[in-house]
């Protein structure tokens, strides 16, 4: 089979691949879909992404951000606006008709769909059922893990989602795990099929992360030469333990007054700047904790941030800290090792496989504020081991150079194709 006669349907429900990434849907998902669609439409691969129409005054159809074979169309379904997620699950049979009427009109034949979250699942088995092509799922996190480390019931994930993500792993063709760590999850919790799941992460495109001189980076965003920088990038949400990274700060102001005299710990993430709507829970828990903590001079929150810009915050900052307790990969985490960014994580999830101990970075307990701050000491006093960490990330982040990855998500597209065409033809 040709591969450049490939016409792939990418499914990105509820968060479009354009958006400025932090907010409260946006983020690693995101910029996968983004930078694979790019990536196959260089090789000549069609690539046509659904998601659903979320501002009435943008184009529905988007033909030229993602290359001259990729397009981003937008889908009216229920109100064009952003929704929680918990609310686009009873307007997808609007979706699924939106869709079916786009390729209608211009007679378009998809040869496989590839669906991102539960939502657009559940939306590329319904499509299937009309054109009969394979469906590729990739979850990019799992409800039953995320209920896992649950706080509070208002954290939990849904029943509803559950049993949707149990149907698709029981009906997709293929599924995709980010990690060996995943695919173990999905035996796990979900009894999956162990031979219907490949493991490809997710890459990096390294012509827009790449080192740029510490000085000039910070220039570029405005902080002093003589200040240093720590830095978190993601969605503002209890899973990602901020609050652990505002208490390692606290534990260094009262233990190490030095190493805080001229640093500044930015937060990236949340609304965008100047939005005016209300803060959400985390927010505001977040917000009063940096005041009791006395942290005011210390903790920013930047608000999001387009990705043209995260490449000077990344080289700017002398590690990224990630002390999520659950993270599927860690798209933040390879972008800043690009960059020759050091990262301090919570060894769970894609972290514990993406950041190598004492070599590009550190793995410390979750939720130990204590242990987060001793390894931001180490790297803030040691400028020596801080550059030869950021040589190491710079390596290992060529490994996940997004044209090696998708290869290999090509590979898996003519193996389904393939399969469903045998199937097809045999039955």
């Amino acid at each position: 089979m040709n591969e450049g006669s490939l016409h792939v349907a990418m499914l990105s429900v509820h968060t479009c691949p354009l958006a400025t990434l932090g907010g409260k849907k946006t983020g690693g998902m995101n910029v996968y879909v983004r930078e694979l669609s790019r990536e196959l439409s260089e090789r000549g691969i069609r690539v046509d992404v659904f998601t659903r129409s979320q501002d009435p005054c943008v184009p529905h159809v988007n033909d030229s951000a993602l290359g001259e074979k990729a397009r981003v169309i937008h889908i009216p379904t229920g109100p064009e606006r952003p929704l929680p997620t918990a609310e686009v699950y009873p307007h997808l049979p609007r979706f699924v008709e939106g869709v079916q009427a786009f390729a209608r009109e211009e007679g378009l034949h998809y040869d496989l769909l590839h669906s991102h979250y539960w939502l657009s699942g559940w939306a590329a088995l319904e499509l299937r059922k009309s054109w009969h092509v394979p469906v590729i799922q990739m979850f990019h996190t799992l409800g039953r893990m995320k209920n896992r480390i649950a706080q509070d019931e208002a954290e939990r994930e849904s029943e509803l989602r559950l049993e949707v993500e149990d149907r698709l792993i029981r009906e997709a063709d293929y599924l995709v795990a980010a990690t060996p760590a995943e695919r173990v999850q999905l035996l796990w919790l979900y009894d999956a099929d162990m031979h219907r799941i490949r493991v490809i992460p997710p890459g990096v495109n390294l012509k827009h992360f790449h080192p740029i001189p510490q000085q000039e980076a910070l220039r570029k965003i405005g902080v002093p030469e003589a200040g240093r920088m720590l830095l978190f990038v993601g969605r503002i949400e209890p899973l990602k333990g901020i609050d652990t990274l505002m208490r390692a700060i606290s534990i260094l102001k009262q233990e190490a007054p030095h190493l805080v005299e001229n640093l500044c710990v930015s937060i990236i993430g949340g609304a965008a700047s100047g939005d005016e709507s209300p803060p959400d829970r985390e927010m505001l828990r977040l917000k009063q904790l940096r005041e009791a903590l006395g942290l005011d001079d210390l903790v920013t929150f930047l608000g999001s941030k387009s990705q043209e810009t995260l490449q000077y915050y990344y080289s700017a900052a002398e590690a990224v800290i990630m002390p999520s307790h659950y993270e599927s990969f860690g798209m933040v985490a390879l972008e800043a090792a690009a960059c020759g960014t050091p990262v301090i994580a919570s060894e769970v999830g894609g972290l514990a496989y993406l950041i190598q101990d004492g070599v590009t970075g550190f793995h410390v307990p979750t939720n130990d504020p204590a242990e987060l701050a001793g390894k931001i000491c180490l790297l803030l006093e040691n400028e020596d081991l801080r550059r030869e960490m950021s040589a190491a990330a710079i390596r290992r982040a060529r490994e996940y150079a997004w044209p090696r990855i998708a290869d290999q998500i090509q590979q898996l597209y003519l193996e389904c194709v393939k399969d469903s065409r045998r199937q097809r033809a045999s039955g």
